[in-house]
């Protein structure tokens, strides 16, 4: 069954409490403004009849607007598509004052009058008086739900710089945690007696690692030409570790100047594929780095470990929170059968 939408889940608010309160003072107005010579001419028993009369005119403009208003809403829901709301709005408000003006002003008071144009408000008074109380509708509305909109995005921005802090510390935290530095020493200690030339490399190697963090940690963006010689590195100490257990293939096609990425974005995922699968002679573990459709694609097998390391789990969730900060396309996470994939939207750098 398809769920009622309610003016509250298009605005943002409740207007319980402003029909409530601008109702009966919109129709008091209403009425001294088209009917106060009406009322002198028949006296102070007249003015019951006149604010009923007021009451259904400004009721039926109020409910019919606010149809139009949570119907345009729904069908031009961006800012920048109020001026089609606007458009909908006049069109809505002629057609209601057309209704309204012929079957309710002149016939009640063609049926309370027996010289009805006697009697009959002011067309121009009136049609200005409609339309002004129908555009502080509209005002009222459009006003109220820009304002909360504008809070809760000042609010999600916040929170997603929040999130892009906590990101970089885990990135930072990815590299320099007890596991990876303890390994990394293992292996260092190893190399030393066995062959002292590598053992040189696999620490000029680590400090590029260490220094590429520190040097990007706080920056939003990087060439992605930067990240790769930061992920040849880094694939340098794994494959140190883990031999030909692990199997990266970097593509030619994710090589472009123009191209920049979150930083770090590409070593947490390997981290993450890492952490979450088996790697050994049996089982080698494959990681693809290559671009299709306008994304960059992060790809391995999957193979999933029957006991994972203790992980923070915000890993993928910051990744994808942080690129929402500069796209409006979406880090997408597809896991199938055979394989684990992240998507990652191509940012082009700014010349």
């Amino acid at each position: 069954m398809k769920k009622k939408v309610c003016f509250e889940d298009v605005s943002g608010f409740n207007d319980r409490w402003i029909i409530l309160f601008g109702l009966p003072t919109a129709s008091l107005f209403i009425t001294f403004l088209l009917f106060s010579d009406t009322i002198l001419k028949n006296g102070l028993g007249f003015i019951t009849v006149c604010m009923g009369m007021s009451v259904i005119h400004t009721g039926i403009f109020w409910i019919s607007l606010r149809w139009v208003y949570i119907r345009s809403k729904l069908r031009y829901p961006k800012f920048e598509q109020i001026g089609h709301r606007i458009m909908w709005y006049l069109i809505a408000f002629l057609a209601i004052y057309f209704v309204v003006n012929k079957l309710l002003i002149v016939t009640v008071m063609d049926w309370l009058s027996q010289n009805p144009n006697e009697n009959d408000p002011n067309p121009i008074v009136t049609f200005i008086s409609a339309f002004l109380m129908s555009a502080l509708l509209i005002i009222l509305y459009e006003a109220i739900s820009f304002y909360i909109q504008l809070q809760k995005t000042v609010a999600e921005k916040a929170e997603l710089e929040r999130q892009n802090v906590e990101s970089q510390l885990e990135g930072l935290r990815n590299q320099v945690n007890p596991h990876f530095l303890f390994n990394s020493l293992n292996t260092l200690a190893y190399l030393i007696p066995e062959d002292s030339d590598k053992a040189v490399r696999f620490l000029q190697q680590l400090s590029n690692v260490y220094r590429y963090v520190l040097e990007s940690r706080e920056a939003k963006i990087i060439p992605l030409q930067k990240e790769l010689e930061f992920l040849d590195a880094y694939v340098y100490l794994l494959k140190e570790r883990f031999g030909e257990n692990l199997k990266v293939i970097v593509h030619e096609s994710v090589q472009n100047p123009n191209f920049a990425i979150v930083p770090l974005t590409l070593q947490m995922l390997f981290e993450n594929a890492i952490k979450h699968n088996v790697i050994s002679v049996e089982k080698p573990l494959t990681i693809e780095l290559f671009r299709e459709n306008g994304s960059l694609i992060v790809r391995n097998n999957l193979q999933k470990k029957n006991q994972v390391m203790d992980s923070t789990g915000v890993g993928l969730e910051n990744i994808q929170n942080r690129y929402r900060m500069l796209t409006d396309k979406e880090v997408d996470l597809i896991a199938s059968q055979q394989y684990f994939t992240v998507a990652l939207p191509i940012i082009h750098l700014n010349h």
